[in-house]
């Protein structure tokens, strides 16, 4: 067993886990917080995105060992005194699911693509996005939703 110390969405916490543990599993069964879905376990749908120190990354393909000291934001932590971030808004508006599972992988790959490129291109956000897979919506509404939390539409 290892212990690991990390803060995930503005609190902090300390687990004694398996070294194999993935981050994906930690933040659901350790800390449950199960809006972290998992998809693939092997990286290819995205499902799992979280952010690791403000970057995207996929929690399916790390250890929680490997978050040890790191600051994490899932799904729950965007939303601020009650408050959707402007991106779950925009999915909200936007219609930009469909069953939903693929939705808080997405959410958070979005977040953080807006924070590299805040204007992206319709283009920009396809290229952004092609590490999360979605087999319901056609991407679509996916593309508005995205576009509308840039400030490109209304």
């Amino acid at each position: 067993m290892r212990e690991v110390r990390v803060k995930v969405n503005g609190r902090d916490y300390e687990r004694e886990v398996e070294p194999r543990m993935l981050l994906v599993h930690f933040l659901r069964e350790e800390l449950n917080l199960t809006g972290t879905m998992v998809g693939c376990n092997t990286s290819n749908c995205g499902a799992c995105t979280v952010l690791m120190e403000g970057e995207s990354i996929k929690s399916c393909t790390m250890f929680a060992v490997q978050a040890d000291g790191r600051e994490i934001t899932t799904v729950q932590g965007l939303a601020e005194n009650g408050s959707w971030h402007p991106m779950q808004t925009a999915f909200h508006e936007q219609h930009g699911l469909q069953c939903g599972y693929c939705t808080p992988g997405m959410i958070m790959a979005s977040v953080s693509l807006l924070q590299e490129n805040p204007n992206p291109t319709e283009e920009e956000i396809r290229e952004g996005l092609e590490g999360n897979y979605c087999r319901c919506t056609g991407y679509e509404n996916i593309i508005k939703a995205v576009q509308q939390a840039a400030g490109q539409t209304g």
